[in-house]
């Protein structure tokens, strides 16, 4: 993988978005898969920031990694509402263009499958970006003896719903146990991928990601086998790597 180390995280944010804005002048109809959770508010920010100059979205294409499941595209608490808050309601990114898992999907299976075409009829994900669970989960690809390839059912453990709290409350007993995600298959599939990683508290988990052996137990560093692969680091999230 390769590695960029930046300041802060707003140094990161800032040349990720220029990234984008030169991605998507190159391909006008980029397919990007887009991540939630802390970490990317401030690349958001700037992608709104530089929609007001140079960077045109309007005939691209976005997949969102996740959402929770049982959690409507309406409710303030879901992916749905985090995404319209932080990007897409900023964004000359046509609506239809925009693409999330249903969570009260009434045959979950359906929908995953339906998300998996949805993604090919684009032709794939030109450009992944990821951020680094608490427990080295990407998308709601959990640690476990075996991932699960394609789009699926995934359930949240106890490390991940601690993290999401912030979304319903502070409350993690009200974060849901399970949700859909996004497969390791389907995310590898992705021509590029740039996992972002900020914070001191994300030093460890980094470099077992990049320096440890490939594993189900750390989601993350099967990254490793990706032959565009991409860890973007502040100086804090960087410190342990060797």
């Amino acid at each position: 993988m390769r590695i960029r180390i930046f300041s802060t995280p707003r140094a990161v944010a800032r040349a990720l978005a220029r990234d984008v804005a030169r991605a998507a002048a190159r391909k006008p109809a980029i397919v990007i898969g887009l991540p939630t959770g802390r970490t990317p508010i401030p690349l958001y920010h700037e992608l709104v920031r530089l929609s007001r100059g140079s960077l045109d979205l309007s005939r691209a294409r976005t997949f969102n990694l996740d959402e929770f499941l049982g959690v409507s595209a309406g409710d303030p608490r879901s992916y749905h509402a985090f995404m319209r808050a932080h990007l897409f309601a900023h964004l000359n990114l046509p609506r239809g263009h925009t693409h999330v898992l249903n969570g009260t999907a009434h045959h979950v299976a359906r929908e995953c499958a339906r998300y998996e075409r949805a993604i090919a009829r684009a032709g794939g994900i030109d450009l992944q970006i990821l951020g680094l669970g608490a427990n080295g989960h990407v998308g709601f690809n959990e640690p476990a003896r075996a991932l699960v390839a394609g789009t699926h059912r995934a359930r949240l453990g106890a490390a991940t719903r601690r993290a999401n709290a912030w979304l319903f409350g502070g409350r993690v007993s009200a974060v849901p146990r399970e949700a859909l995600s996004m497969g390791m298959a389907t995310i590898l599939r992705a021509r590029r991928i740039v996992l972002i990683a900020t914070g001191a508290a994300k030093a460890g988990r980094v470099a077992r990601m990049v320096e440890g052996p490939v594993t189900p137990r750390l989601p993350a560093s099967f990254l490793q086998l990706h032959p565009n692969a991409e860890v973007w680091l502040d100086r804090a999230a960087a410190a342990r790597l060797d």
